[in-house]
């Protein structure tokens, strides 16, 4: 009775840890993003399906958490049928819409029709939306023999107007619509549309919001050594990372089309998104975002916590690894407590992490530390690898073994003989990656003194030289 009391009461505090946890990550990206300007591009499949009302609601927080909100909505799906209802004529060239002049009234009200859906849907959560005539535009023209008629080019956005727009606690709705210097209307690409948006007010976050939108192994070729989520997505890019994946998925693997039923414009649809959200975070938007409108939160997941919902493109500020200081001291001892719980780790105490804190190294994410590892060092010749820790949400994406040869360069640099870890449960992993088994006898003489025969850690050693 007394045991099962007693891990009711360990159940209860995990609960409350995880809580407490998820709560900080919530408060703190909340602080972090205060007055952060973000465009949101919606697919209008994702307008039109059930879950809208549901992302317009997240929206909608966004906005009241201090966030400057800009929404571009998609029309594609609506002008394509009223031009098929209409039996005017049309092709998609290189991303653009190709019809005459007479389908510019139809392509017209398609557009402002979605953006009323929206700014209808947001004054149903008491927020005004402005919709406006931000963008000029100029017409493509003849390209390589071929007309492009009423498809557009961006030429300019109108920042000042949209940035009083934003000061005065409006939502602004762009049009995927485009105006000339005389008033000629264009169609122009509202995915283009977005992150050229993102580019002129150097926005803190895109996000494209689309049905069924994974960056997957079911879909596409995966990087190798690229972190995987659970559920076989990879959760975060950066640039580097970003051009292996857009090598590898040059064209569309026709076997994996084929089995997961996925059409060839689907394949096109998320390697164009990427390609936009590369350019943007090159040109100075500080990430993008691309995220499964067919999930119902995943607005909010992804904004507020560490690794999100969805995939995030990145240029090289999201995650990075320093020096651990005094003041990261109660991260790190909450990050190890579970581990300490399972007696993966040994305790550690405040005490021992003030002593020996200029040894270690952590892994900051957003603000937060999400790992951490030691480098002790023993008699000038040899260090102990200890203390390695990745917190279980971060534990896909592969931070273990970049700390791992973080230290081992370090070590080198400073011109170590050897390193060696004790552990219990890691062995098979470090001898994959060189690590040797060696007596416990070769210990230096202070850390034989420590080591513990109840609990029998193994000792592998690397040599470095």
């Amino acid at each position: 009775m007394e045991e099962s009391i007693s891990n009711e009461t360990v159940s209860s505090e995990n609960i409350i840890q995880e809580k407490a946890e998820r709560i900080r990550d919530v408060i703190r990206y909340i602080s972090k993003f205060k007055n952060a300007a973000v465009v949101i591009h919606l697919d209008d499949r994702v307008i039109d399906s059930p879950l809208f009302s549901s992302h317009i609601r997240d929206i909608s927080l966004l906005h009241e958490a201090g966030l400057r909100v800009i929404i571009v909505p998609g029309a594609k799906e609506r002008i394509d049928n009223n031009l098929t209802e209409a039996k005017i004529p049309w092709k998609n060239k290189n991303g653009s819409r190709i019809t005459d002049e007479s389908a510019m009234p139809i392509i017209k009200d398609a557009a402002f029709d979605v953006a009323n859906i929206v700014m209808t849907s947001l004054a149903g959560q008491h927020l005004t939306a402005v919709i406006g005539n931000w963008v000029r535009a100029r017409g493509k023209g003849v390209l390589e023999g071929i007309d492009y008629a009423t498809a557009g080019e961006i030429d300019r956005i109108d920042v000042s107007t949209l940035e009083t727009v934003l000061n005065n606690g409006f939502i602004p709705i762009f049009p995927c619509i485009g105006w000339s210097l005389n008033g000629k209307p264009y169609n122009i690409s509202s995915t283009q549309l977005a992150s050229q948006i993102a580019v002129h007010i150097k926005a803190d976050k895109l996000f494209y919001i689309l049905p069924n939108a994974e960056l997957s192994e079911k879909y596409f070729s995966i990087p190798e050594g690229a972190g995987l989520s659970p559920e076989g997505c990879i959760p975060a890019m950066n640039i580097e990372e970003l051009d292996d994946f857009l090598l590898l998925n040059k064209k569309a693997d026709k076997a994996k089309l084929k089995n997961m039923s996925i059409h060839k414009d689907f394949f096109e649809n998320i390697i164009n998104i990427v390609k936009l959200a590369r350019n943007a975070v090159t040109s100075g938007v500080t990430r993008v975002h691309i995220l499964n409108g067919s999930l119902e939160g995943t607005l909010p997941c992804e904004i507020f916590s560490d690794l999100g919902s969805g995939t995030m493109i990145y240029a090289s500020n999201y995650g990075k690894f320093r020096a651990m200081r005094r003041e990261d001291i109660a991260a790190v001892l909450s990050l190890i407590r579970p581990f300490v719980k399972k007696k993966v780790l040994l305790p550690r105490t405040q005490k021992q992490f003030e002593q020996t804190f200029n040894d270690y190294i952590v892994y900051e994410l957003d603000g937060a530390v999400r790992a951490c590892a030691a480098l002790h060092i023993y008699d000038r010749t040899q260090a102990e690898i200890a203390c390695v820790t990745v917190d279980e949400t971060c534990s896909h994406i592969g931070i273990g073994p970049k700390m791992i040869d973080y230290l081992l360069e370090k070590a080198r640099t400073i011109n170590l003989d050897n390193v060696f870890i004790l552990t219990t449960q890691t062995a098979d992993w470090f001898e994959k990656i060189g690590f040797r088994p060696d007596s416990i006898d070769t210990l230096p003489p202070e850390r034989k003194a420590k080591w513990n025969p109840k609990r029998g850690s193994k000792l592998f050693r690397l040599k470095l030289h």
